[in-house]
């Protein structure tokens, strides 16, 4: 059986005393989340203080992103090596905030990703259409394209030590949240597409919902099949929310 993920990006924001008091909340409500697995995904600056704050504890730690290239000449990224150092367990690669205003494409994504194994990262893998692609119909296509470029690069093995989150970007910050039933789809998509490569592999994949996902409708969200939990962003900067949000039938 899988184990349900739900992790908290919170993108750029933050500072020393929130981060210290959103923490303080987190910890003192984690033991009323009995199944799901936690992790939160700070800015870069404060992984080390936030791994240090999190060592010991039941809550994981993740970055936002990670470089496809591991040392050199390459002004203001961050290696693989640097996170697994400080304290990562997990980073999200492919966002679509990289991919829409960054302009990553699937093969830098996937080299990310590739990047983020060789030095033991997990790679929290994100795919996902914009609202033009879902009104055109061409939604599978897109996630599968997406997919499509890790599978190629790194193997179908590789998945065995990733986790993949859906995120449709017309959902993310903006209130809209996909309906359980569109969400589940597209979730039993991906796991079909893996599944036609490699079924073990497939049935251990842990794919998460991400896009405006709160208190109020994360229990309808996780209960569907094929949903393992949530890449939840605005919400995790609120520690009762973040808990009830793991706390929900479904994730826990």
């Amino acid at each position: 059986m899988r184990q349900s993920l739900v992790a908290g990006n919170w993108k750029m924001n933050g500072t020393r005393a929130s981060i210290r008091a959103l923490l303080d909340g987190v910890l003192a409500g984690i033991g009323d989340v009995k199944h799901a697995e936690v992790a939160v995904c700070p800015p870069y600056v404060y992984v080390p203080e936030v791994a240090e704050r999190l060592a010991g504890t039941p809550v994981a730690v993740g970055a936002q992103d990670v470089s496809d290239q591991d040392q050199g000449a390459y002004t203001g990224e961050v290696s693989g090596a640097m996170l697994k150092e400080v304290g990562c367990t997990y980073v999200i690669v492919g966002h679509s905030e990289r991919r829409n205003l960054y302009g990553e494409d699937d093969a830098f994504t996937a080299r990310k990703f590739a990047a983020a194994q060789r030095h033991g990262l997990v790679p929290i893998l994100c795919v996902g259409e914009l609202l033009e692609e879902r009104e055109q119909g061409i939604t599978q296509q897109v996630v599968a394209r997406q997919l499509d470029a890790v599978l190629e690069l790194c193997g179908v093995e590789a998945l065995a030590r990733a986790v993949i989150a859906y995120e449709p970007v017309w959902a993310i910050g903006t209130g809209k949240t996909a309906t359980p039933e569109q969400a589940q789809e597209v979730h039993a998509f991906i796991r079909d597409r893996v599944r036609s490569r490699d079924a073990g592999i497939a049935d251990g994949l842990r794919i998460l919902y991400g896009g405006s996902v709160k208190a109020a409708n994360a229990a309808d969200l996780f209960g569907q099949p094929d949903i393992d939990g949530g890449l939840i962003g605005g919400a995790s900067l609120d520690a009762e929310e973040f808990l009830a949000i793991c706390r929900a039938p479904g994730a826990s």
